[in-house]
């Protein structure tokens, strides 16, 4: 009788031999896939074999192409710069880059209309505001001999302020008492080689020991110099404002370095000739905002003063005959060394301020005392310092900043 052995060994030999047999299919599928793979790979090394004459004519062709591509590419940039380089001047700008800033003008303008309202902060976030640019400010003004001017209002000839000629007026000029703080002025070339040390101790950063008579006080070619249009041409003030000044015993205007404003009044204009208190009458507002500067720094300073709108709703200007209201306004110091352009509706910002206080104190002579313009959505150039005239206008007014190259409209 069996005991079963003979029957598992035979099990245990059935599956010994349906592995083995199992392998042999198995390594002869893999040298099949093998021989299939080789003979792909073998005939594809035909094919490509075949191709490569082709494939390096047709590569040659390509590479000279790039180079060709790539040499007219360079051509035409450098073309490009020559043509631009080379283009009429506009103000110290090219005039395709003077055309794109207009054009980007035009379209901030569309967008935002200079409606919107510039952040505002808390007190404690305030700083008083750096110095940077003393064009106009070269000596100190008695504050007794201030004059607000404005010319182009509403029925001017039936106000008590109401004079012939505003330019007839003489502002008063003492030289400084103190240099103030030191300029950090990075739109013009560091002052290393005339600042001077007044008698304090302190950096005189006018170089004039604060007398007013550093360079750009004594007249000269600048003082004439309108603006160019092409390289090398100057266009000289009107001979005929020249000659009135000097018989009126008058500094020449414009003595800073983009010369005079187009804009500047012609001995005999009439207008109004307002006191300060004149336009402290008008209620008073504070705002907390920050100053931006061109050159890439920010401040946030406490502001103090009057809406440049409630002067304007004070003192409107007269319509065209066709009813309409002129488009802009001009400013300019007392002696016309700087000035500004403005759109009537950025002026009639509610944020746009006559600033006549920084930090809760009355302005220093250096931050443009006695009344300077603080106007957030605008760049700091077009905040103008010690305001001696506003003048309403239906033309394009005059710009410092532009003739010299940057943005008119200057919008954040």
């Amino acid at each position: 009788m069996s005991d079963g052995r003979e029957e598992r060994e035979e099990q245990e030999q059935r599956r010994k031999w349906e592995k083995e047999k199992k392998d042999r299919d198995d390594d002869l599928d893999r040298d099949w896939e093998r021989n299939g793979e080789r003979e792909r790979r073998d005939s594809r090394a035909v094919e490509v074999e075949a191709l490569n004459p082709a494939v390096r004519a047709q590569s040659g062709q390509r590479t000279r192409r790039s180079f060709l591509v790539a040499a007219t590419a360079v051509a035409g940039g450098y073309g490009f710069y020559r043509w631009l380089d080379r283009s009429p001047m506009d103000m110290r700008l090219q005039e395709p880059l003077r055309h794109m800033l207009r054009v980007n003008a035009k379209v901030s303008r569309a967008i935002f209309d200079e409606r919107g309202l510039a952040p505002t902060y808390s007190v404690a976030k305030s700083m008083e505001l750096r110095t940077n640019g003393n064009y106009g400010l070269k000596m100190d003004l008695v504050p007794e001999s201030y004059r607000l001017q404005m010319v182009g209002v509403e029925n001017a000839r039936g106000l008590p302020q109401y004079v012939d000629d505003v330019t007839a007026w003489d502002y008063e000029y003492v030289a400084k008492k103190e240099t103030g703080p030191v300029e950090h002025d990075t739109k013009v070339r560091p002052k290393s080689e005339t600042n001077a040390v007044d008698g304090a101790g302190k950096v005189d950063a006018n170089g004039d020991g604060g007398a007013g008579l550093g360079p750009m006080m004594k007249g000269g070619p600048a003082s004439t110099m309108v603006g160019s249009r092409a390289k090398g041409e100057d266009q000289k003030a009107p001979s005929e404002l020249l000659a009135a000044m000097e018989k009126m015993k008058r500094r020449p205007r414009g003595q800073e370095e983009a010369g005079m404003s187009r804009n500047t009044l012609i001995p005999g204009t009439p207008g109004l000739l307002l006191k300060m208190d004149e336009v402290t009458s008008l209620p008073h507002h504070e705002l907390v905002t920050e100053f931006k500067c061109i050159e890439g720094w920010s401040q946030v300073v406490h502001w103090g003063g009057y809406r440049l709108a409630d002067l304007i709703a004070k003192f409107p200007p007269a319509r065209k005959a066709d009813g309409s209201l002129p488009k802009y306004v001009y400013m300019e110091t007392p002696d016309g060394d700087y000035y500004c352009g403005f759109s009537l509706q950025a002026c009639m910002h509610p944020q746009s301020l006559l600033a006549t206080e920084m930090g809760g104190r009355p302005l220093a002579q250096w931050h443009g005392a006695p009344m300077r313009l603080h106007m957030p959505i605008k760049y700091g150039y077009k905040q103008i310092k010690r305001i001696g005239l506003i003048a309403y206008a239906d033309r394009l007014p005059d710009d410092y900043w532009t003739k010299l190259g940057y943005d008119w409209y200057a919008g954040l």
